[in-house]
C-alpha cells in the first residue's frame, strides 16, 4: 500500500512539475513520426507517446507506439529484384 502511495504521489508531482525544475515527467503524444532520424534509427511510429523523465542532470526517454511503421515493410535490398 505505501509503494502504491509513493508511486502515485511521484507520478502526481513529475506530471505538474515545470520542465526546467530538478524532477518532471512529460507525457506528449505522437500521432506521425517520419523525420530522416526516426526512420534511420527505426523509430518511425503511428499513435503513440513520447514519455520523458528527468531527475536532475539525468534524462530518460521512452518512446511507445500503437502502428510502428518500421516492422511493417519486410523486404531488404537483397530480397528486391
Amino acid at each position: 500500500m505505501g509503494a502504491l502511495i509513493m508511486f502515485t504521489a511521484l507520478g502526481s508531482v513529475g506530471l505538474t512539475a515545470p520542465a526546467d525544475g530538478p524532477f518532471s515527467i512529460s507525457i506528449t503524444p505522437v500521432f506521425l513520426r517520419l523525420d530522416q532520424i526516426a526512420l534511420a534509427q527505426s523509430n518511425a511510429r503511428v499513435f503513440g507517446l513520447d514519455i520523458d523523465v528527468k531527475i536532475g542532470s539525468a534524462h530518460f526517454h521512452y518512446g511507445w507506439s500503437a502502428v510502428p511503421i518500421s516492422s511493417l515493410t519486410t523486404n531488404t535490398d537483397s530480397k528486391r529484384l
